[in-house]
């Protein structure tokens, strides 16, 4: 509906922009007009009529934008049509975003990030900082309150893998190879305490390998809520990187 309004108004200017371009074609309108309405008036009638047509041509597009944009109580606003805005728990999410500071969850057992699982998935995670202290705290907030929607609208129990990550560990990390990470020092945002990996528990077992179906599902979830709080979600990229989020705040 709306894009009828917007191409009515196209219409119009492209029909404005001829009609100034144009002499001789605004002639011969002018003159087939006049002949038309000399057969249904005269004088002061006639320029009445016209002035009240080149008012209703330039009100009515502007109105039906104004009346579906909201404008008014029985208007649709804009945001029906992003689905997101819809969901309750979307609601939910923007009531935390509102202020509510939320602590980080007690730290995990050390051994829990050396079993043979998570080394198969994960190498040198047994070095990584999990200090939420590290990094930024509006960021920490934010994968504080992906936790806690994880939670508490899907059911899924998270953990902090790793935050903060020093220049020296990043280099150490990439020649590792591409299959771990293709970023050198100070090309991350572990460096500037904007980025988190993160992972699920589940029977109080760190499960990180998106291989399992179960995990797969949590990821998908993962991504959706990181990215509905403004995050950037690691599983959209080339090299994927499921519990990969990072905020860009400072990129324009």
């Amino acid at each position: 509906m709306l894009a009828g309004w917007v191409l009515g108004y196209f219409v119009l200017g492209c029909l404005g922009l001829a009609w100034w371009m144009f002499p001789p074609w605004r002639r011969a309108v002018s003159a087939w007009v006049g002949s038309a309405w000399q057969r249904r008036g005269q004088g002061p009638a006639r320029a009445v009529s016209w002035a009240l047509l080149g008012t209703l041509l330039l009100v009515l597009p502007a109105a039906g934008v104004w009346w579906w944009g909201g404008g008014s109580q029985g208007g649709r606003t804009l945001e029906a049509f992003d689905d997101t805005l819809l969901d309750d728990g979307n609601h939910h999410v923007a009531r935390l975003l509102q202020g509510e500071q939320l602590v980080p969850p007690p730290p995990l057992p050390p051994e829990a990030f050396t079993t043979a699982e998570v080394e198969v998935v994960r190498p040198m995670l047994s070095g990584a900082d999990r200090r939420w202290d590290r990094m930024d705290e509006a960021f920490v907030q934010r994968v504080l309150m992906v936790f806690k929607v994880m939670k508490e609208r899907h059911g899924y129990d998270m953990a902090l893998l790793e935050g903060y990550r020093s220049p020296e560990r990043q280099n150490l990390l990439a020649a590792q190879g591409a299959h771990v990470t293709n970023a050198g020092a100070w090309q991350s945002y572990h460096q500037h305490g904007l980025a988190a990996d993160c992972a699920f528990l589940r029977d109080g077992k760190l499960l990180i390998s998106e291989k399992d179906p179960w995990a797969l599902r949590a990821y998908q979830l993962y991504g959706q809520v990181a990215e509905e709080l403004g995050l950037t979600w690691g599983g959209r990229w080339r090299l994927m990187d499921f519990g990969h989020v990072e905020w860009r705040r400072n990129r324009k």
